[in-house]
């Protein structure tokens, strides 16, 4: 009886959802984060997509997030240097050019549009797995979702094998910061030479590991776990009214937002409210499973004898 309350409570889990229902949720909220430019809109696009990536990866998602900050003031203060658009000016650079209240705020905009489209794919990496991959195209094209798949799973592979390089070359004294600058730049074209060998090396093998297990044969279909059953369908009518209220708040001209030559952004009324609750509840969706999955998971490791 336990094990089956820990499989459902598992499954509560975004990630363990049908991946059509992944990728709408992450399809929604990076094409949003992307095309919304209210304040409120792209606050919440930002603060949500911060705190799932948090949620799901922990200490290095946080790190990951404030270290965004540097970057996002340096693109906002080098768009706001080059762009003199708007009628409130601040002060004259060292070229004699105004600088003006609505490119700053404007290039702190496309700032956090660019931060929280990176937060929401350091997520998309996280969730979606080779086999969800090969689900969601095997049938439309098998082999962009071979070579989709091969490459998700290179990247920690390579990441693992760069390690155990660099591990090796500073047990012989060779290290990439080890002794003088010379040498530290002769172990570094060391350290990419192997690690680039290596990386070639094993794209072989993977091709000929599938060539031999008829990846090339026409009609050849992929296994799959995944089932779409009632909990996956409730998930979609919510998606689906969630992302419905997102787009009637852009029909009803909530999300309105102009920059220049002033700043001009709709007014919150009463019904805007509901607009910016729907939206984050959306977004934060996989937070909040991801929350209850946990809070339960500890609640039957507590009531264990």
């Amino acid at each position: 009886m336990k094990a089956d309350v820990k499989k459902r409570v598992i499954k509560m889990r975004f990630d363990n959802y049908h991946p059509v229902i992944n990728l709408i949720y992450f399809t929604a909220a990076a094409c949003f984060a992307v095309v919304l430019s209210h304040p409120v809109f792209l606050m919440l696009s930002y603060v949500c997509a911060f705190l799932y990536s948090v949620r799901l990866k922990g200490k290095k998602a946080f790190v990951f997030g404030l270290a965004l900050i540097p970057f996002m003031v340096l693109y906002t203060w080098i768009y706001s240097m080059y762009h003199h658009f708007g009628v409130t000016v601040l002060f004259q650079n060292f070229a004699g050019n105004d600088m003006t209240a609505e490119a700053l705020i404007y290039g702190l905009v496309i700032s956090i549009k660019a931060a929280s489209f990176i937060m929401i794919m350091s997520c998309v990496f996280e969730v979606f797995s080779s086999d969800k991959v090969v689900y969601l195209l095997g049938r439309i094209s098998p082999k962009t979702s071979l070579f989709v798949s091969v490459l998700m799973r290179s990247v920690p592979r390579i990441k693992e094998a760069a390690g155990r390089i660099n591990r090796a070359q500073r047990g012989i004294g060779r290290g990439c910061l080890q002794k003088n600058a010379a040498v530290k730049g002769t172990g570094i074209i060391r350290f990419l030479s192997i690690l680039i060998t290596w990386i070639l090396d094993s794209f072989n093998e993977a091709s000929v590991s599938m060539k031999n297990r008829g990846y090339s044969l026409k009609g050849r279909t992929a296994f799959s776990m995944y089932r779409f059953d009632n909990r996956d369908r409730t998930l979609v009518i919510y998606m689906a009214l969630s992302i419905t209220a997102a787009l009637m708040a852009v029909f009803a001209g909530e999300t309105f937002a102009q920059y220049d030559p002033e700043m001009i952004f709709a007014k919150s009324t009463g019904i805007s409210y509901v607009f910016y609750s729907a939206y984050a509840l959306f977004l934060l969706m996989p937070a909040i499973l991801q929350t209850i999955t946990q809070c339960r998971f500890k609640r039957l490791r507590a009531a264990r004898p």
